[in-house]
């Protein structure tokens, strides 16, 4: 039988071709598993229930499994079911204390994924008088997750970053001496804080977080979340009850005044 030699130059482009065609094989079942994870994520916040509940929990503290049902209007065998399915999918985590089991967000990047999609989604319907008037104190101020956010962080993130108290990057923003200073004087655990260097990343230390309602940044990272706990136990801002609303007391606007040139 005579033996068939295939040319060097056919050979390379066999090879060539395997070659693509086995990255164009890996590229597509890698695309398809991102896909896959993509829509996961999606049902698991684009369900009514577990959408009031992933709502409610942006306040920064955890909740029961009845308090969470109470909200979304279910049952709580209804709510387990749900919250189950949340942190399978890495969006919730649970804290067990006695006999009671609290859960939270997962992290601080989902908490980011879901302010992200309130920025975007952004519909509100017709107000009544009564919900303008929640949605007026909504603005004004509220927890963002483990930060402030609304119209008073907007402003006192204006009044530091035009005081040369920090300076913002593309992706963190950098306290400087004076804004160290500054930020001392508002009282523990922020004062903490300023007086040492943890090790992480700089953007998790310090960075801006796009406000949903003022379309303008708010502080966020560590500094943003000892912020907001040093203006609770200050008195400054009081929570109010199963709302991510934050009530300005008289206090807080005089020292926000003095301190950040910010108030009414």
């Amino acid at each position: 039988m005579r033996a068939i030699t295939v040319p060097c130059a056919s050979a390379w482009t066999l090879r060539s071709r395997s070659n693509n065609e086995w990255q164009g094989a890996c590229h597509n079942a890698a695309m398809a598993q991102t896909s896959r994870a993509f829509i996961n994520v999606g049902t698991l916040v684009g369900d009514h229930a577990r959408a009031a509940m992933l709502l409610t929990l942006m306040d920064g503290r955890a909740h029961t499994a009845s308090e969470l049902a109470g909200v979304a209007g279910i049952s709580p065998q209804t709510a387990s079911s749900h919250l189950r399915r949340l942190l399978d999918g890495g969006i919730l985590a649970v804290a067990v204390q006695g006999r009671h089991r609290y859960h939270r967000l997962a992290s601080t990047e989902v908490a980011d994924m879901l302010e992200g999609i309130l920025r975007f989604s952004d519909q509100r319907p017709s107000l009544s008088p009564r919900t303008i008037r929640v949605d007026a104190g909504f603005r004004r101020a509220r927890s963002c997750y483990q930060h402030l956010a609304g119209e008073y962080a907007v402003a006192i993130s204006d009044h530091l970053l035009g005081t040369g108290a920090i300076t913002a990057s593309a992706d963190h923003w950098q306290l400087t001496a004076h804004g160290a200073d500054v930020l001392r004087a508002v009282g523990e655990p922020l004062a903490e804080l300023m007086a040492r260097s943890p090790k992480v990343k700089p953007e998790r230390y310090c960075r801006g977080c796009l406000d949903c309602t003022e379309r303008r940044p708010h502080m966020a990272g560590m500094v943003g979340e000892a912020m907001l706990q040093s203006f609770l136990l200050n008195r400054w801002l009081h929570r109010l009850e199963g709302r991510r609303e934050l009530r300005v007391t008289p206090a807080g606007q005089a020292a926000f005044r003095r301190l950040f040139d910010v108030g009414d």
